[in-house]
């Protein structure tokens, strides 16, 4: 549970900097310039992440239950990840109306997965994963939204049909993840 806790604290402080320390991020940067920051950045980042992966990884040996969802919560998650996929394509889809609307589909999908994960999982563990990307989703998505508003940002309208195509990607995406990756990868199968 500790390399969990240190990885989280690691990967989700890092990617806090914009939200808890704008000043001291751009201070940084206008210092030891942006090549540096981003090396530093990825560098803590990945160790976390790896932290993450592994220290949770281990927590399914000796897990510690604090309730029991039903198996229906799977599918429910499973449906909620759907939209959470095609956010993430928009996130990296230029002109979609997604984007030019949420500003930030990035984190909005994120919170749909952790919201979606905490719902069907009832360990410790899950938790602690699954509420710390909930939590910092939702600061976030508040703070990205914010500070567009401080600096007046207006993104273009988009067009339908790059939101015709990120449904599509996205919903490819979430499929092949929820019926052949998911298993493979963390021993759980959606929709078995």
């Amino acid at each position: 549970m500790t390399a969990l806790i240190i990885g989280l604290v690691l990967f989700l402080c890092t990617h806090s900097a914009r939200i808890v320390a704008e000043d001291n991020r751009a201070q940084y940067i206008a210092h030891y310039g942006a090549a540096k920051w981003k090396l530093a950045y990825s560098i803590v980042s990945v160790i976390g992440l790896v932290l993450i992966v592994w220290g949770y990884a281990q927590t399914r040996y000796d897990p510690v239950y604090l309730w029991f969802p039903p198996v229906w919560t799977r599918h429910l998650a499973a449906l909620l990840l759907l939209p959470a996929f095609i956010l993430l394509v928009a996130t990296y889809l230029p002109g979609t109306r997604m984007k030019s609307a949420l500003g930030h589909p990035m984190s909005a999908g994120v919170k749909l997965w952790a919201l979606a994960h905490l719902i069907s999982n009832g360990t410790l563990a899950d938790v602690l994963l699954f509420g710390s990307f909930l939590v910092w989703s939702i600061a976030a998505f508040a703070s990205a939204r914010k500070r567009d508003r401080a600096h007046g940002v207006v993104r273009a309208d988009g067009a339908l049909g790059r939101d015709a195509l990120a449904v599509l990607i996205g919903a490819g995406v979430w499929f092949v993840f929820a019926r052949y990756l998911h298993a493979w990868l963390f021993g759980v199968a959606p929709f078995g």
